[in-house]
């Protein structure tokens, strides 16, 4: 009963293709908001050829690198820090990726790649933790090749660093809020570098709206966060929600 519910609770007509998957796998597989909606969120606005080479990076659980594969028909490194690749090769073999996806254990701030050898590189919820030094892109935008893109998405706030807070966040602000940046922070941050051109820099239209469905869902199975789930009722995506950004290497 309660697995019907979950199905029925994250299957959005906006997201057809998450829709299809086993949504008890995405949930006990959670590592932050819906991965596939934020991967179909983002492909809403960049493209991946086929058959073509993609970093997934900060991959956590592989679900998004899995997706990527399967609906894309694109060749997927799997990359995390925290997540031993060998659980993840379960799961990938689990899908019947072998040789499509390949997981592997990377720190993003040492990237072991040859110059150019990405075709385009993603990260799902986690290019936050380590992409706001301001060197960060020098770094990653060498294993890519010329022409090709990066995109990402993760949690946002339409407030300027250093801005005062409401209430509502003030009272649940922890440090990793501080990563939360706005789609005109993350331009700048990244086209001041002078290696990329950003193409997309905004608020997913309904990422807070997907966000507290998420945790709605979550709370089903016993898997949600009432505190998160308070602060994104009383914002009323006013302010939070979540950010996508996609840029062309120059």
């Amino acid at each position: 009963m309660v697995e019907t519910e979950l199905q029925r609770a994250l299957t959005l007509d906006r997201y057809p293709r998450s829709s299809a998957y086993d949504q008890q796998w995405v949930v006990d597989n959670l590592m932050g908001p819906h991965p596939l909606w934020q991967v179909e969120a983002l492909m809403q606005v960049m493209s991946l050829e086929p058959g073509t080479r993609v970093l997934d990076l900060g991959c956590g659980t592989a679900l998004s690198s899995i997706f990527l594969a399967r609906e894309y028909d694109v060749e997927v490194f799997a990359a995390d820090l925290w997540v031993k690749p060998t659980e993840n090769w379960e799961r990938i073999k689990a899908a019947g990726l072998e040789g499509r996806v390949h997981p592997i254990h990377v720190d993003a701030r040492d990237l072991p790649f040859a110059a150019g050898f990405f075709d385009a590189v993603v990260s799902i919820g986690s290019y936050h933790y380590f992409g706001t030094d301001a060197r960060y892109m020098a770094d990653l935008s060498e294993v890519v090749k010329p022409g090709g893109s990066i995109g990402i998405v993760g949690p946002g706030l339409q407030l300027e660093p250093g801005a005062p807070l409401p209430p509502y966040l003030a009272e649940r602000w922890v440090p990793d809020f501080a990563t939360f940046f706005s789609p005109t922070w993350w331009r700048r941050h990244w086209e001041r570098t002078g290696l990329v051109t950003v193409q997309v820099a905004d608020m997913i239209p309904t990422g807070w709206e997907d966000w507290l469905r998420w945790l709605e869902a979550c709370n089903l199975v016993g898997r949600g966060s009432a505190p998160d789930e308070a602060m994104l009722r009383a914002d009323g995506g006013k302010l939070l929600g979540q950010t996508r950004v996609v840029a062309q290497v120059r």
